[in-house]
């Protein structure tokens, strides 16, 4: 007797421990993560960069696709390569006549393309892709390594004067490899220039202002920031942190798509899952990818020392073009990205969707029309 209720009792320990344990482990496992859309504003078609550095082309051509939707109504397909084409003069130049003492790489940002597009026009992918008859693809790493021998040579210059043959040298480059530039051509049977499909676009480069956020500057001021990729040393607009998160979520609910350099070099930056996150525990760095873990607090602070210390760097252009939450009511940002769809490596459809943990911290800047900011951030930049 005393025998079987020692039984009893031991069964009874043992399923209250295992049913502890078990209810335990449900509690802490990570719960995956379940998407709800709230802006979903339109877009083009998600595509490739390829083999290619020209994330900032890609990216801000997307934006300005967006752009045109907005004003025009119109869905049209912009060449990236058009602006490829056009700006590697510029940053060859501002190399050689550096002595090299500036950047050279396929490199860029925002106001590259703008600049771009105010001197040398848009043009349509179908009026020039950059592609030559049964590619498929761009693979620019022959270019670049032909651009960067020569861009070294003029340098070093050999001859010990720099003939005034190096700028048509390196135009029959990019004319063989991307193919030669076009002054005209004919887009839903009417005739255009570069400049003028620009302006039926209704794209006005003027309007559009690049916004970061870094307390080495003063805020509502301009500067040049030192980043690698600002070779042509273009102006931000600085801002406190929190006025630039509102900045993207107030363009948003306007109807308007954001531009956005960011860091994408993190381990919880992950095409391939489909989110980027910044987990308040190391320890959840990898876990943080699939299921649901707290975040961590990002100040201005916090932000500051990140970039001071490299941990934080400039890498990669996208497109914000809504945001979503998750299903503790976090909300995240859906980020276009432009390394294809192939499902092994990028989850929804191509897409990153960004918290805003993850935005606080890892977004180097933002470019938007100017109509997009918040009124009193307007004022305050007199703009």
């Amino acid at each position: 007797m005393k025998n079987s209720k020692f039984q009893i009792c031991l069964q009874q320990l043992i399923f209250s421990v295992a049913f502890f344990i078990s209810f335990s482990f449900i509690a802490t496992a990570q719960e995956p993560y379940q998407f709800t859309p709230q802006i979903d504003l339109e877009a083009t078609d998600v595509i490739s960069q390829g083999r290619t550095g020209t994330c900032w082309s890609f990216s801000s051509t997307s934006f300005l696709e967006s752009e045109i939707i907005r004003l025009t109504g119109k869905k049209v397909d912009l060449s990236e390569m058009y602006t490829v084409r056009n700006t590697y003069p510029k940053k060859l130049e501002n190399y050689v006549m550096r002595q090299g003492k500036a950047q050279f790489s396929e490199g860029g940002l925002a106001h590259d393309v703008m600049n771009s597009v105010a001197k040398y026009g848009l043009v349509p992918q179908e009026a020039y892709s950059g592609l030559f008859q049964n590619e498929t693809g761009h693979n620019h790493a022959e270019l670049v390594a032909v651009l960067e021998a020569m861009a070294k040579t003029y340098v070093e210059n050999p001859a010990r004067k720099l003939s005034k043959k190096w700028k048509p040298a390196t135009e029959a480059v990019l004319d063989t490899y991307l193919g030669e530039n076009i002054n005209n051509f004919t887009f839903e049977g009417k005739q255009y220039t570069p400049e003028t499909f620009r302006d039926a676009m209704k794209i006005v480069p003027k309007d559009y202002v690049t916004i970061t956020s870094f307390t080495h500057a003063p805020f509502y001021s301009e500067f040049i920031l030192n980043i690698p990729d600002n070779w042509s040393y273009g102006s931000f607009y600085n801002v406190p942190l929190d006025e630039m998160i509102t900045s993207i979520d107030h363009a948003l609910s306007k109807g308007f798509t954001v531009e956005l350099d960011c860091d994408v070099s993190e381990k919880t930056f992950s095409s391939k899952d489909g989110v980027a996150v910044i987990p308040k525990e190391e320890t959840n760095t990898i876990k943080a990818l699939q299921g649901v873990y707290p975040e961590l607090n990002v100040t201005q602070e916090y932000r500051q020392d990140a970039f001071e210390n490299f941990t934080t760097t400039d890498d990669h252009l996208m497109h914000i073009t809504g945001t979503l939450v998750d299903q503790n009511g976090t909300k995240y940002y859906k980020v276009k990205n432009s390394w294809g769809t192939d499902e092994t490596r990028n989850a929804n459809g191509g897409y990153v969707y960004f918290s805003e943990a993850y935005m606080r911290l890892k977004a180097i800047s933002i470019t938007v029309h100017k109509d997009a900011l918040p009124k009193n951030t307007a004022k305050k930049l007199n703009l």
